[in-house]
C-alpha cells in the first residue's frame, strides 16, 4: 500500500548524504490546524508552520496552502485545490488534511456532507497521482473536548473514518492525526492541555486583550508537539526521513 511513497522517500533520502539532491516540495492543502497564521491571529499558529523543522535544512521545500475555514467543498470551490495543484511537479507529496469545517453542519458556509466530503478526498488523491505525486491523507486532528470525567471527546463524527476507508481502499499512505492528538490531549489532561490550544488571559496577548479560550487552534506549543506527532507516524509508516539517512541511524 505504501509503496509510491515509501520509493519515493527512500529514493530521497539515500540520496542525500552523496551529493545535494534538490529539496522534495511537501503540499498542503488543509484547514486553520495546519495554516500559516496572520500576524493579527497570532500567538494562533498552525502545526504545518513546523513542518519544516522536522527535516535537515535545505532537504524540504513546504509549501503551506492550508487556510482558515476551509473545507474539502470550500478549497475546491475557491480554486484552492487547481492552484496548488498547478504547482505540483512529480516527485513532490501533498499532504491533505480536512474535517473540522467539513463536519460544521451550524455553518452552511463551509459545511460538507459525508457523502460529498470522501468524494472529494477520493478527488483529490486521483488528481495528485495524475500529477506522478505522492498523496497523503490526514484524520483530523482532535479538539480539546473533555467529559466530566476527564475523558477527551470525539468531535468529527464520522468523518475520521471516511479517510481511513479512503486510504485503505486506495492504497495511500495514512496519517492518523486523530488519534495520536488525541492520546496527547488525554495524557496532558483537562488543565495541563489548554497550553497546547490558544488559551490566554485578559491582557496577556496585544491581539486578545479580553482573553481568549480556543480549544480547537493551536498555540506554538500545541503546533510544534502536533508536527512531531506527525514526524513519529512518518516514521512508525516505515519511511526513511531524510535526518534518519543522514545520520544513519535505523528505524
Amino acid at each position: 500500500m505504501l509503496k509510491p511513497l515509501f520509493t519515493a522517500l527512500v529514493s530521497f533520502a539515500l540520496l542525500a548524504p552523496a551529493r545535494a539532491a534538490p529539496p522534495v516540495t511537501i503540499h498542503l492543502a488543509g484547514d486553520s490546524t495546519m495554516s500559516v497564521k496572520r500576524a493579527e491571529k497570532r500567538p494562533e499558529t498552525g502545526w504545518g508552520e513546523f513542518l519544516a523543522e522536522q527535516f535537515p535544512p535545505g532537504t524540504v521545500v513546504v509549501d503551506n496552502r492550508a487556510m482558515n475555514g476551509r473545507s474539502t467543498r470550500t478549497f475546491l470551490s475557491e480554486g484552492r485545490w487547481d492552484a496548488l495543484l498547478e504547482s505540483t511537479k512529480p516527485g513532490d507529496i501533498v499532504l491533505i488534511q480536512f474535517g473540522h469545517n467539513d463536519q460544521s453542519i451550524e455553518k452552511p458556509d463551509r459545511y460538507t456532507p459525508p457523502a460529498d466530503y470522501a468524494r472529494n478526498l477520493g478527488r483529490f488523491v486521483a488528481d495528485v497521482r495524475t500529477k506522478h505525486a505522492t498523496p497523503v491523507l490526514l484524520t483530523p486532528v482532535a479538539r480539546r473536548r473533555f467529559d466530566d470525567e476527564g475523558r477527551l471527546v470525539p468531535s468529527h463524527g464520522g468523518y475520521p473514518d471516511l479517510v481511513r476507508a479512503l486510504a485503505a481502499r486506495e492504497g495511500v499512505a495514512l496519517i492518523d492525526m486523530e488519534r495520536r492528538s488525541s492520546a496527547v490531549l488525554q495524557e496532558a489532561g483537562v488543565e495541563a492541555s489548554k497550553a497546547l490550544f490558544l488559551w490566554l488571559s485578559p491582557g496577556e496577548h496585544a491581539n486578545y486583550p479580553q482573553g481568549v479560550q480556543d480549544s480547537t487552534h493551536f498555540s506554538p506549543k500545541g503546533a510544534a508537539r502536533m508536527a512531531r506527532e506527525f514526524a513519529a507516524a512518518w516514521r512508525e509508516l516505515g519511511i526513511v526521513l531524510p535526518a534518519d539517512a543522514a545520520s544513519g541511524a535505523p528505524l
